[in-house]
């Protein structure tokens, strides 16, 4: 089976992490699992829908509503003091940091950044919080989309280099870009953000064998507690994994059937 991370995989430094995390759970699982590059702009869908999926992050949004659901595995618990040792993330709506625009309504009218349809973090939550306003001011809020963008650091690329005006930046990507590319990091500036809502979880196909599972699952339990990859858990901002039930997140896909029920069906 295989095994990827590419979601958080920020960059080099934080790939080479990830995938000594993941070949520390299969040596610890007992579970053979090949830790592949999956590199952008390469869709993740066609990642996500492998029969011999062992170990992955998908967004949310694609597994409240993906059917069969893949196999739940566990999900991160990012370290920084903002995520509350919780399993959960939000979006952080992001402007450049010399930009004027001070809040949302200054956004509106601006050109906005977004990576993929199917993405929570990068389309569905920012358009159930853009939903109210268009509702009250009329929509389209924005003069301009740009994207698909693919990837938050695209994104952040894009916002950062004056390509976009304000875009929806992936909490936990931003936290790892904080730490692995500070100067990057450092020109952007967040305006608002959306309410926490659980974090893309590691799932395995829905066909995986349910005691190979099992063990993958409490390997990913135990990588918070092994000295052995201390300084890859470090680098990546992470305290652990967490169990996290499936039905978590049917909150996302019914929250992207509120925003459409407000009449906002894309971001711009």
């Amino acid at each position: 089976m295989i095994a990827n991370a590419r979601m958080y995989a920020i960059d080099a430094t934080a790939a080479a992490a990830w995938r000594a995390v993941l070949e520390w759970v299969a040596m610890r699982a007992a579970v053979p699992l090949e830790v592949i590059d999956y590199p952008a702009p390469q869709p993740l869908p066609i990642l996500w829908k492998r029969s011999d999926l062992g170990c992955a992050f998908m967004c949310g949004y694609p597994f409240a509503t993906t059917m069969p659901r893949p196999t739940l595995l566990a999900a991160a618990l990012p370290s920084p003091a903002d995520f509350g040792g919780r399993p959960v993330y939000w979006t952080d709506i992001v402007v450049a940091a010399s930009s004027p625009i001070a809040d949302l309504h200054d956004a509106f009218g601006q050109r906005i950044a977004w990576t993929t349809e199917d993405s929570q973090s990068g389309w569905h939550a920012p358009r159930l919080l853009f939903a109210a306003y268009a509702e009250r001011h009329g929509a389209p809020l924005f003069k301009k989309s740009v994207g698909p963008l693919v990837t938050p650091r695209n994104l952040a690329l894009a916002v950062a280099e004056g390509r976009a005006d304000v875009g929806p930046l992936d909490s936990y990507a931003h936290a790892l870009l904080r730490r692995h590319e500070p100067a990057l990091a450092a020109k952007l500036r967040v305006i608002a953000r959306t309410p926490a809502t659980p974090i893309p979880p590691l799932v395995g196909a829905p066909g995986m064998n349910p005691t190979q599972a099992r063990r993958v699952r409490d390997a990913l339990l135990a990588v918070g507690a092994a000295d052995e990859i201390a300084s890859a858990r470090e680098s990546l901002l992470l305290s652990g994994f967490a169990s996290v039930a499936p039905e978590a997140y049917d909150a996302l896909a019914a929250d992207a059937r509120r925003a459409d029920a407000l009449g906002y069906p894309r971001v711009a």
